[in-house]
């Protein structure tokens, strides 16, 4: 075997020969080389005929379980695997140029069967590629880096078409690990930076290509060359065939999409664009083409309304990923570096702000890109980056970006960005702390729209069996969620279930977005604060039916649920042996038990005799006696209670003055005459009570207010003041002001209140 901690390059291993006689080879020998054969890939079929499922069937059980066997094999066997195995690189080849994409017709799988094994070929052919871009597995098995290099790029591992290829079919939810392995393989062979110089004019000729088949260019023209007037006269959008419009558009989306995937995962390939003048050149393809196209998928005829609006569907796709392309290699190559604090930061702006002045003759394309992209707020960000920028510039750029919302006839919506007071300097942090956050505008339903093809690693969770996670109801069944977890786990197996399922939870069960925000960091703030390792939440039991159960024969002799014993000699089923019906009936012990309590009843006492000493407690006959007789009892019962109604309180009992007995002398009769009406008139109930006493009251009640803290008294007031011509004071102002602004307050306006105050004096008759 390979020694320890020696690259696999300069690695000699003693294997036994063909004759049986032992040999030393290189461990990269095309001897070691297994003999296996891998078959090609055929995507999945159209019609969905039992023949061709099952032959599809087979082709990805074949390329499943070899891709397999080849991932399972130890590190330098897989290498000469790799290296010296053509079928293998046919097959791998196969898959990349023939996988559906995303917007393909044909892509939805024609049975859950066919969906499974185009997922597990998909994820096969991923977890290849990903080994052979990685020259160090580990401390022990490893690749010198500049060999591993020129064995990539020698044997044709990969080149620039792979990688586009790859960049489109496993860039959702696969973004970071693909720029690694783009990165890794751009890092030990920097021939494929020439490579990629060489294929962007090959990328420019696709519009070209395209404008051609449109009639918009002559045959060998350049995009800035003007069209001959003897030209041949050539088919346009809306003369050519409707199967040449269908693959114009296929074409012009499948280009589009590559490059914007590529270019996003991989954004240091921007300069080699941008070095090329993409821009432009794209901005003028939009200007030129986009229109044509889009009348003529507007007004031919189509046998198939659902065709024509998945035209419709591919074309204005197409035209998103112009405009976001553009953006990635505005921001990469210009707006980044300014973000960064570069030097030559007013070279990059001017370059940007040149770039902006070349948008403003394609009105078409400035339009859609201010839409997605306000240039509003990139001139914001450069003014507070640069404050020496032209603002007559800017203004200019600004009203001819309004000219171009004019004149396509569309009304600009509203921005809604920051100040740049506060946004540059966030933009800033996070461009200096290392996570550079990209302004992304995505289109409506974009993040909604059921992945298909290859891109879709996974099914779209389906209406089923829900199940609950923490008293939420999830719109999938338990299997398709631990399917969900088991695919999540195999790119992030050190996350916690328990974070995945808050992640799947948030974003609607969408296992690619999830795995597309935690790779890229942008997990919403309520993930954020999440423990990533935290485990799945144990499933609480709920509580027992029996414990919970409330009878009428709880904790009685026979609850056997309360009870650990319980007398069986009481119990038995059906009739007891040795009795009938008649015995059972004629069993009268029920009613000796109760003759004792009503011959208790029948003794009656007249009269009990009390020895010294006891009480009548004893034999109870101080308790209330209910027929007793009071009749003749003097007890006033009531008759004094403090109720203010009581006769007796109010005027006392007195003998009536004709039936007493004249035992005292004449004088003091009469003074005893005299005193009476006056003893009468204290009690007496008044009608009007004397004004002196209500007097005394009323300045008893004043003194008590005019010792309370903070009491001022009231002054008297003085509005009649001096003799007209001889001024007044400020005290007499004050009183005038005073008594005009109250005067509809005491004045003659309540006299019903007054009225009515007296009424219920007894003052006016009723």
């Amino acid at each position: 075997m390979a020694c320890a901690r020696v690259p696999l390059d300069e690695q000699q291993v003693t294997e036994p020969g063909p004759l049986g006689k032992e040999r030393t080879l290189p461990a990269l020998h095309p001897e070691r080389q297994e003999d296996r054969y891998f078959v090609p890939y055929k995507p999945p079929p159209e019609d969905g005929s039992p023949a061709e499922v099952e032959e599809f069937l087979e082709h990805g059980k074949f390329i499943t379980e070899d891709l397999e066997w080849l991932l399972a094999l130890p590190h330098d066997k897989f290498w000469c695997q790799v290296v010296f195995d053509e079928s293998l690189q046919r097959c791998l080849d196969s898959y990349l140029h023939h996988a559906p994409r995303g917007l393909d017709l044909t892509s939805l799988p024609a049975s859950p069967a066919v969906a499974d094994m185009q997922r597990s070929v998909h994820r096969a052919v991923f977890l290849t590629f990903l080994r052979m871009a990685t020259h160090k597995e580990s401390k022990d098995n490893f690749i010198t880096p500049a060999v591993f290099g020129e064995i990539i790029y020698e044997n044709f591992l990969f080149d620039i078409p792979k990688i586009l290829d790859l960049c489109v079919l496993f860039g959702k939810g696969n973004s970071q690990l693909l720029h690694k392995m783009i990165e890794n393989i751009f890092t030990q062979q920097p021939s494929y930076y020439s490579d990629l110089d060489e294929t962007v004019p090959t990328v420019l000729q696709v519009f070209d290509t395209i404008l051609e088949k449109c009639g918009l260019q002559c045959e060998g023209a350049t995009a800035m060359e003007p069209v001959k007037l003897d030209t041949h006269k050539r088919p346009t959008a809306m003369t050519m065939s409707q199967q040449q419009l269908v693959d114009v558009i296929l074409y012009l989306c499948d280009s589009t999409t590559t490059v914007h995937a590529f270019l996003d995962i991989f954004p240091s390939a921007c300069s080699s664009f941008h070095s090329h003048g993409f821009v432009s050149r794209l901005t003028s393809f939009y200007e030129t083409a986009v229109p044509e196209l889009e009348t003529a998928v507007r007004k031919r005829n189509f046998d198939d309304k659902s065709f024509q609006e998945d035209l419709w569907k591919r074309l204005s796709h197409s035209c998103r990923k112009m405009v976001e392309t553009t953006h990635l290699l505005l921001h990469h190559t210009c707006l980044q570096p300014i973000l960064e604090g570069r030097e030559n930061m007013q070279t990059f702006a001017e370059e940007l702000l040149q770039h902006f002045t070349s948008f403003l003759p394609e009105k078409r394309f400035l339009s859609d890109y201010d839409e997605q992209f306000p240039i509003t707020e990139d001139v914001s960000l450069l003014q507070q980056a640069i404050p020496v920028i032209d603002e007559t510039r800017t203004s200019y750029l600004l009203q001819g970006v309004e000219s171009a919302w004019d004149s396509v006839g569309r009304r600009k919506p509203k921005s809604q960005f920051q100040p740049m007071s506060s946004s540059f300097s966030s933009v800033r942090q996070g461009v200096e702390g290392g996570s550079p956050k990209r302004r992304d505008a995505r289109e409506p339903g974009d993040g909604g729209e059921s992945l298909r093809g290859a891109e879709a690693m996974l099914d779209v969770p389906r209406k089923g069996n829900n199940v609950s996670l923490g008293g939420a109801v999830c719109p999938v069944s338990s299997a398709e969620l631990e399917s969900l977890l088991s695919c999540i786990k195999d790119l992030l197996p050190d996350l916690g279930e328990g974070f995945l399922l808050a992640c799947l939870q948030e974003y609607g069960y969408n296992s690619e977005l999830v795995i597309n925000n935690i790779l890229e960091d942008r997990l919403a703030p309520s993930l954020d604060k999440l423990d990533r390792a935290m485990p799945r939440p144990v499933k609480e039991e709920l509580p027992s039916v029996l414990c919970n159960r409330s009878n009428v024969f709880d904790d009685d002799e026979f609850d056997v649920f309360r009870r650990d014993q319980v007398d069986m000699s009481r119990i038995w089923k059906g009739r007891r042996k040795g009795e009938d019906a008649r015995e059972l009936l004629n069993d009268k012990q029920h009613i000796a038990e109760q003759k004792a309590r009503y011959q208790a009843y029948q003794t009656v006492v007249e009269e009990v005799v009390l020895e010294p000493g006891e009480t009548e407690g004893a034999y109870g006959l101080d308790n209330y006696d209910d027929e007793y007789d009071d009749t003749y009892d003097m007890n006033q019962v009531g008759a004094n209670d403090l109720d203010g109604d009581s006769l007796l309180n109010r005027r006392p009992f007195t003998v009536p003055q004709v039936l007493r007995k004249s035992n005292k002398p004449e004088d003091v009769e009469s003074e005893d005459e005299e005193e009476e009406p006056l003893q009468s008139n204290v009690n007496r109930d008044q009608f009007v009570q004397d004004p002196a006493v209500l007097r005394e009251r009323a300045e008893a009640r004043r003194a008590a207010m005019q010792q309370r803290k903070g009491f001022r008294p009231e002054r008297s007031t003085n509005v009649v003041g001096r003799p007209k011509g001889q001024g007044q004071t400020t005290e007499t102002l004050l009183d005038r002001r005073k008594k005009e602004a109250n005067k509809s307050r005491t004045s003659n306006h309540n006299r019903r209140t007054m009225a009515d105050r007296k009424r219920n004096k007894g003052m006016i008759p009723s």
